[in-house]
């Protein structure tokens, strides 16, 4: 089985999320996306508005329940501190024995070359890179070992929706209707995140 692994936030998950995810695992034939929340964004170390990593698992798990593409693994929530990508990934190379494929949106790439260990992460690790329509990179700006991630870039549709306008609208009591997965608004409301 080909797993495609999918890194993140999700503070919340949403509709974005879902579809892009799906139309990157359905162009490179892969049978399951991996959603990873992580416990500690490296990128975001003490950021004010982020719900708990449990919160956002528990989000992640009730946006996917009945959908047999995905799956949810807390492997980055049971580790301390920064949710590295190549902790993960090494681990998860370790439990599955083979190279773990990861997803990673193509607004990453500007910063990817400064990720932690990054030049080892693009020898161990098969990224996917989603690309929206009308998006275009210049790879060659990017560090001569990076550039071949050109490769992997598959295109995915144009999904504007933000983890960031869900959270505004949620504090301004708006509705989030049709942004996220029904379950998932629920569980915000019974929790009160955003608030």
């Amino acid at each position: 089985m080909r797993k495609l692994c999918y890194g993140g936030s999700f503070n919340p998950i949403h509709h974005g999320h879902l579809i892009c995810a799906r139309a990157a695992a359905e162009f490179g034939g892969y049978d399951r996306v991996v959603l990873i929340p992580n416990r500690q964004p490296p990128h975001k170390p003490n950021p004010a508005n982020l719900a708990d990593p449990r919160d956002r698992a528990e989000m992640c798990r009730l946006a996917v329940a009945s959908e047999p593409l995905f799956e949810v693994d807390e492997i980055e929530l049971n580790r301390p501190g920064p949710s590295y990508t190549i902790d993960t990934a090494r681990e998860l190379t370790k439990r599955w024995g083979t190279q773990v494929s990861w997803l990673i949106g193509a607004d990453m790439l500007e910063i990817f070359p400064i990720w932690h260990k990054a030049q080892t992460l693009i020898q161990e690790v098969d990224f996917v890179i989603m690309a929206r329509p009308g998006w275009q990179f210049d790879f060659s700006e990017l560090p001569v070992d990076f550039r071949g991630l050109e490769k992997n870039v598959v295109p995915t549709p144009l999904v504007d929706i933000s983890s960031t306008d869900i959270r505004e609208r949620v504090k301004s009591g708006r509705s989030i209707e049709f942004l996220t997965p029904e379950s998932v608004s629920r569980y915000l409301n019974d929790q009160k995140l955003y608030r």
